[in-house]
Formats: structure tokens, sequence, C-alpha cells
């Protein structure tokens, strides 16, 4: 028997073959006509193909589009939709298949017809809800079901276009697959792009054709390089003529120049505070404009420095500039409808991200990761700090870095001060099966007169590399100094010295959530411009983006490359003729782990220098000694990523799943209660208020984020069990004890109620 909305469908044309349905925009209830599925596919194969022309994939991605969704042609999907209408709306965002599957049918076709090298196309159409799967244990025993051969049999019974099944004279040649077996995995990936974003982008314009109006219209990139030179000639005019900025223009000028070379790999060695940020974006632009590259996607290591880049970046930009991070939820303040659905594929033409979202996506199964891949062909990739790239995942990022630039026409940039040895031939050895980076070009002309030039600093070394200096005579010679910044290796080493410091000096670290950092950064900036003494003590986060300047910058014994962003925020204006830098042994090691092995490294480096510890040749030392203590490839994703030839079995899921640049199974956010400078605002009160009686909004969770601290779960779950905090929705904590979150030093969280000593006058 029919009911009232499956007759309200049928009545466009019973025999119809339905993709989606949805209601009309009447109000009164009656159906849309429905969304064709002949129509579906062929716009999906026409988008997919077009996106893939760019890597040579047209007819692959075709192919996928055509097929990807065959099993609809079923009688038993036909009736489903006809009974609940528009579900499958929702599964292109949940990433379901919905109670009727249909996305093997196109694959297990894909495989009889052109055996095993249609498992190619079986991957991308099997994963285009679900995600990409693993061959073994995974796609292989699906396609062998006797359900997925019933789908397709029942798929074909029904009659298709023959249009729509007959591939055509397309040859699949697997000989074609750039990088061979070790670029199978990321070709598949961007296959695989192609084609979820062109079933999100044809589905979105029937479903939500407002949405999809949205989408259109963004500045190109000789637009955006004139907006550039506009804001730097601003910029020029207005900088007093330092040393400093006359070193800054001229690095400048030299990224303007080198952009015309041809594509492929670069690096930008410029001394902190040598004005890296924006040069490279300006080499970004020029050599985009040059060589019709069609964005720049800006890659930064931390969160906790995107959004003021993004900022700097809007300021000259406007709305042309998305930012994408973990944290990047719609703020009505900071985005607008058509940045965030750019976030979803990234179509804009300037794109900030993190290491995380970058790396990730590349090595990503999920469809709503993997969706934006494609857009990462033919644009310019500035990685920001790239020292700070992870050394466990170094070998999988070094060896897709390489595809990108060689097959994909992505041009990169490794921007930092303290250049990480990663085409260095003595270290990288194919012999001992370490890849490094090929042909790299150094933009600069002559970086070590550059260094030589900015040299704004003094660094004394430990007179013993053995005897830590303890907490009461560091906080002695500390205040001494009438302005300081001390750089510790963890939180509670910059809790324990910061007690021992004269009343009024300042603590910065992660156990502050971020509205109450940038408000003491500002603070501390504001009090530097004018004089006013300034004693800080600080965890490594004052080293990532914080661009402030002391006269005197103390830090405990670290990475090499910790020690030079130290010293980049000391004299960093070169007001003095050199600003002083002690390094430091602190009574406590770095903790076990990459800051151990890089504090070990730095030693080894150091022992027996005599010069400039922070001559630019010693980084590359530096790095050696640190990569060789660590397994580059710690989780093997290499190896899971290798295709077998024959069979073209891949570990995508499992890959995926191991490729995590953050390991936070084991860590719990709390939301706190800081109350701004004055201990006046309740802001944070009124959100969790909204939040227990609307639930999350992506609004309000973006606001809350700026309100969160970072800690071990056995710390999170000593704190609940003590009622000082409390669970407020599954997984996320808030602070209930008044006395747990300090004003000065941040969430305390031991569980005992702290107050500084002081004991200094």
């Amino acid at each position: 028997m029919i009911n009232g909305h499956q007759g309200a469908v049928q009545q466009n044309d019973s025999k119809q073959a339905i993709a989606h349905a949805k209601r009309g925009s009447g109000g009164d209830g009656a159906w849309a006509p429905p969304h064709d599925l002949e129509a579906h596919l062929r716009a999906v194969a026409e988008l997919a193909g077009a996106a893939a022309r760019r890597f040579n994939a047209s007819d692959w991605a075709h192919l996928a589009g055509l097929w990807h969704d065959l099993g609809k042609y079923r009688p038993r999907f036909q009736n489903y939709i006809r009974q609940v209408s528009g579900f499958e709306a929702d599964a292109h965002i949940k990433g379901e298949a919905g109670k009727a599957p249909h996305s093997t049918a196109g694959a297990l076709l894909a495989c009889d017809t052109f055996k095993e090298a249609g498992r190619v196309l079986a991957y991308l159409i099997a994963g285009h809800h679900a995600g990409l799967d693993d061959w073994h244990g995974g796609l292989e025993a699906r396609l062998a079901l006797p359900a997925s051969r019933a789908e397709l049999d029942e798929a074909l019974a029904a009659k298709p276009p023959a249009t729509i099944l007959d591939p055509g004279a397309f040859k699949l040649d697997l000989r074609a697959i750039p990088g061979g077996s070790t670029g199978f995995a990321l070709w598949v990936r961007m296959l695989f792009s192609c084609l979820v974003d062109a079933d999100f982008l044809d589905t979105e314009a029937y479903m939500d054709p407002d949405k999809a109006a949205v989408r259109v219209g963004w500045p190109d990139i000789p637009t955006l390089l004139d907006k550039f030179d506009r804001h730097m000639a601003d910029m020029a005019a207005k900088a007093p003529p330092t040393p400093v900025n006359r070193l800054r223009a001229d690095v400048l000028r030299q990224c303007r120049a080198e952009a015309m070379a041809t594509p492929g790999l670069f690096s930008l060695t410029v001394p902190t505070g040598g004005g890296k940020t924006l040069s490279s974006l300006a080499f970004a632009l020029e050599h985009a404009r040059k060589h019709g590259k069609h964005r720049i996607i800006h890659v930064i290591p931390y969160t906790s420095i995107i959004e003021q880049t993004a900022d700097i970046f809007r300021g000259i930009f406007g709305d042309a500039v998305i930012e994408h991070h973990s944290n990047a939820e719609a703020d009505p303040a900071r985005e607008n409808h058509q940045s965030r659905l750019a976030c979803e594929n990234w179509d804009a033409p300037i794109v900030v991200t993190t290491n995380v979202q970058f790396f990730e996506s590349l090595f990503a199964a999920r469809t709503s990761r993997c969706r934006k891949l494609h857009n990462i062909v033919d644009s310019v990739v500035v990685l920001d700090e790239a020292q700070l790239l992870p050394p466990e995942f170094l070998q999988p990022i070094l060896d897709v870095l390489n595809l990108l630039t060689q097959h994909y026409g992505v041009t990169v940039v490794l921007s930092t001060a303290t250049q990480p040895a990663l085409s260095t031939r003595a270290y990288f050895d194919a012999k001992q099966n370490l890849r490094g980076l090929e042909n790299v070009r150094e933009i600069v002309a002559d970086p070590d007169a550059l260094y030589r030039a900015l040299e704004r600093v003094k660094v004394r070394l430990p007179a013993d590399w053995q005897s830590p200096t303890d907490w009461d005579t560091l906080a002695r010679e500390l205040g001494g100094f009438e302005s300081v910044l001390a750089i510790v290796n963890r939180r509670n080493d910059a809790r324990e010295l910061w007690q021992r410091m004269p009343e009024g000096s300042l603590h910065l670290s992660a156990l502050m959530c971020g509205a109450h950092r940038s408000q003491v950064i500002a603070s501390i900036k504001a009090r530097l411009k004018t004089g006013i003494p300034t004693r800080v003590i600080s965890t490594q986060l004052v080293e990532a983006g914080v661009d402030v300047d002391f006269p005197v910058v103390y830090r405990a014994l670290a990475g090499l490359d910790s020690i030079a962003q130290a010293a980049g925020r000391c004299n960093r204006e070169g007001q003095m003729a050199r600003g002083q830098v002690v390094v430091f042994v602190a009574p406590k090691p770095a903790p076990p782990g990459l800051l151990r092995k890089g504090e070990n490294a730095c030693k080894s480096t150091l022992y027996g220098v005599e010069g400039n510890p922070l001559d630019r040749p010693l980084f590359a030392h530096y790095f050696e000694r640190l990569y060789h203590a660590c397994d580059l490839d710690e989780h093997d994703i290499a190896s899971l990523l290798k295709v077998d030839g024959k069979t073209l079995a891949c570990n995508f899921r499992t890959a995926a799943e191991k490729f995590k640049l953050i390991q936070d199974e084991d860590s719990t956010l709390i939301i706190v209660r800081y109350r701004g400078p004055d201990g006046a605002d309740d802001s944070v009160d009124k959100w969790l208020s909204t939040l227990r009686k609307d639930g999350p909004q992506r609004w309000l969770m973006r606001k809350l984020q700026r309100y969160t601290v970072n800690i071990h779960s056995r710390e999170a779950l000593k704190l609940l069990e003590q009622g000082d905090i409390e669970e407020t929705m599954p997984g996320l904590y808030a602070q209930v004890s008044d006395w747990l979150y300090d004003p000065d030093l941040g969430l305390n969280p031991n569980g005992i109620p702290l107050k500084p000593t002081n004991t200094i006058a």
C-alpha cells in the first residue's frame, strides 16, 4: 500500500530512478521534484573528472563518479527513498550509507569489469560514504559477501542506462600512477577527494541550492597580490629606517625575485624576527601568479598562534582567507557562511591551517577529511616553523612532500629560523632507507651573511653541563634584572620558579586558558613598550609566534632550535648592541621523549663549541643528532601504505588511525572560570548556562574553547572525584571550585589550594 508522502514523490514519474528527494520550499509539506539519479551520476562524473584533470587522472575519477551510486537503481533503494525521502542528505554529512546500502554495487562492477585494476575504483566507490577501507579484512571481505553480489545483480536488473554502464574506451593503466608503489596511496586519496567533493557538491546543489550559491566568487591571485603590495607599501612608509627593518626589506625583495623560479621545494632560512611570515607570503603570491597556482596554504605548528596569523592575513585580504583547525568552529565575529563552507573543501584562495589538519588530511581515510585534498594540487604550501615537524612521523611527511612537489604541481616552502636537516645527503641515505627531500632551493642568497647581520644577542652557555642551578639561586639572579624573560621546560617548573620571584612577576603556561594567556601577553607587550619593569616566567609556549622583546632572556637547556627561538625574544628590534641570552641547567632534566632527546642532541652539538652557539651550520649537526635518536616512522606508516603490486592491497584505514600527530587519548579538556584581569568578567558562567540549557552550538563552543585547559586524564579524574569539576555534557568538564583556577597561575591540577609565596623582596 502506498502512503501519502510516498505517492507525492512518485507522482512525478513512477519509473524515474531517484538519487535524492526533499520537501519543497513552499512550507506546505509538498515534495519538490526529485533529484534524478542518472543526472546525479553524470554531474558527479563531470565534476570529479574536472577536478582530477589537474593530475592527469580525469578518466579514473569520471568513471568512479558514473558508478558511485549504481546501487541506487536497485528496487530496495528506490522503495526506501520513496518511504523515507531526504535521508540521503544526512548520510553525506554523517558518513553513513543509510538503511538501503548502495555503495558496493559500483565497486563490484569495477572489479568484474577490470579485474585487479578495478580495485582502485572499488576503494573509491565503496568508501564514498564510510571512508577508504583496508583491503585485507575490510573491502576484500565486503566485496565477497553474497549481499554485495545481490546488490549489484538487483541494480543491473533494474536496467540502468547503457551509457552509464559502458566504460567506453577507457583502459585502466596502473603504470601511470604518480610515484609508483610509493605514490599509490596518495594518488587513490586524491581520486577519492575528487569523487567525494563532487558528490557533496552535486547533492548540495539539489538539497540546499542557497548554500551552494554561496560557494562562488573568490578573488583571484593577481587581485590578492595587488592588495598585498598596497599593504606592504604602507608598512614600508611607516617603518623607521633601522638596520633590522632594512634587512627585513631585503629579505622581502629576495623572496619576490626568487618567486620567478620554477616550482618545487624551497627553503626560507631567516633568523627569528627577520620578517618570515610576510616575506614567505610575498613569495607565495608572486610564485602563484607567475606559475598559475590556485591557492596559498599557510601551515602553522600550533593552534595557539594560528588565529593571530589568520587575523594578519585577513587584515590584508579580508574574507578571501579561511582558517581551518581543530578549534575553528563558527564564530559570527570571525567567520561568515562562505568561509565555513570553504573549510569543508579548501576552495578559498588563502587557507591558514595547522600541521595536524594538513598532514592528517593527507593520510586520512574519512570522507570529511579527504574532501579537501584535490584542492592542494597546484598550490603553494608554506610550512611555517618547519623545524617543528614531528620526528616520529618525519619519514612519511617527507615522502608525501616529495610526491606533492614532483607529481601534483605543489610548491613547498620550508620557512624557519633553524632549518632542519631534511635534505642532508649525509643523513638521509637511501641505503639506510631514509629518504630526504629532493632538490631544496634556498630563497635567501646568503643566509650566513644574513645571520651575521641579524646577530643581536650574546649567548652564555653553562660552565658545567652537569651542574643544575636550583630555583632559589635562579630566582635571585633573575630578580636582579628590571626586565627579564625566563623560559623553562615544564609547567610545574614555571610554577616553582615563579613562586620564588619578586612580587609582580608574570607567569605564562598552558595551565592558563587561551583568553588568560592573551591578556597576559598583551600586558607584557604594553609594559615593555612603556618601559615598566617586566619579569616573566614562561614555558616554551612563548617561543611560538609571541613577538616580545626583552633585553635579557634565560632559557633552560633544551633543543638547539628552542634556544634559538628563545633568543628571538631578546633584542628583537636591535635597540641594543647585544642582548643577553643565558642557557642554564634546570634542577630537573627535560621530560622524557622528544624534549629530552632534543636536550641531549643540543649538549652533544654544543660541547666544546667556542664561537656563537647559534651559528647557522650548527643546526644541521643538531638535527642530524636529534633524528638519529628518533624512529622517523615510529608507527610504520610507510609500510602500511606500500601497495601490493599484484593485489593492490593497501591499509588506508589503519594508516589513518595511526597517523595522529597529537596523541590526545589520555588528556581531558576543562572549561575554567577565568574572570578577566579585574576578576569581574562572568561570561563563562553565562555561556555554561546556555550550554546546559540549549546544548552545544558552534558559536558557543568556539567561545568556550578560549577558556579551556588540557590536563592529564588521571588528574581530571581526581578533580572530578573531589567535586572540583563537573561533567557538563558527555566528555566535557567545567570548573566548580573557585580556588581551582588561580588568577596568576591558571589551573591547579594537583587539587590542592595553592597561593604564591613571592618570598624574594
